[in-house]
């Protein structure tokens, strides 16, 4: 099955906007320059008792901010978007960058950098690491924190995040089938949910399509589990294999709540261990 892609209404693309635009964006932004002097500086004097504004390019990003402690987070693509570097950013996008601190993006994300110019915002870009792997996630939270100076509500979270990922490790060990960890192969970027089930990783794909060669290769190594990416999926990674495909969610929804994501996959992984 070909890869699902949310489309957005065709608006002229970040690389063809025309100068006009940006200058218009400028304008506005000059314009609130003179009603903060008029005003006797008293909005930038608030701005900067508050804690940063962040736009961030997808859910994931802005669950990461959120997590670190920004309370002021824009996304960009919208979470009903399958695959996020489709997307084609608007002119309101660019305003939304022109008043951010941070902009966060990911290295895969061909639009970020473009955003910014275009916008002529003076935000802070800042590549982050998109992988749920729980010790790569508490890096991302805490270099986050530090950067947004929100050290404390980036260390609580982290506390919560921890504890809370060791119970579902516990929950998913005690639902393997027969007492065993099950044998699984995993989408390159669904590999955290398979190290947190405790499974038995016996093998990896994508993100390209399997080959033939892949697929005798998977197939060989005898998996119950095809723990799949539903963001890059393929459709069924092995069929007649008699393994059961398992969708699993990366991003977060529009709540921004990172721990949804583990909990979800958590629970998705439970269903199919009860079932097979």
């Amino acid at each position: 099955m070909a890869r699902t892609r949310v489309r957005i209404v065709r608006v002229p693309s970040v690389a063809a906007l025309t100068l006009s635009t940006v200058l218009a964006l400028t304008a506005t932004a000059c314009g609130s320059d003179q009603a903060d002097k008029a005003d006797g500086g008293t909005k930038a004097a608030n701005k900067s008792d508050t804690v940063p504004v962040v736009v961030a390019t997808t859910t994931w990003e802005g669950a990461l901010a959120k997590a670190a402690g920004a309370e002021d987070v824009k996304v960009i693509v919208p979470s009903s978007a399958q695959h996020a570097p489709d997307y084609d950013p608007k002119p309101s996008d660019l305003a939304a960058v022109a008043g951010a601190d941070f902009v966060l993006y990911a290295p895969f994300e061909p639009y970020a950098k473009k955003i910014k110019e275009a916008a002529g915002s003076s935000a802070k870009l800042v590549e982050v690491d998109l992988d749920n792997d729980a010790a790569r996630t508490s890096a991302e939270v805490t270099r986050l924190g530090k950067l947004f100076g929100t050290q404390d509500a980036a260390a609580k979270w982290d506390t919560s995040f921890k504890s809370e990922y060791g119970a579902l490790q516990q929950e998913l060990k005690a639902a393997w089938p027969g007492g065993r960890a099950p044998a699984v192969v995993a989408q390159v970027f669904s590999v955290w949910s398979a190290k947190m089930a405790g499974a038995d990783l016996r093998g990896t794909y994508g993100p390209q399509a399997v080959t033939a060669k892949q697929l005798a290769d998977l197939v060989a190594k005898k998996p119950a589990f095809v723990l799949d990416n539903v963001h890059m999926t393929t459709g069924k990674v092995l069929p007649d294999s008699g393994a059961r495909q398992v969708e699993i969610v990366n991003y977060p929804g529009t709540d921004l709540d990172l721990l949804v994501v583990y909990k979800n996959a958590a629970e998705t992984i439970k269903r199919a261990m009860a079932s097979s």
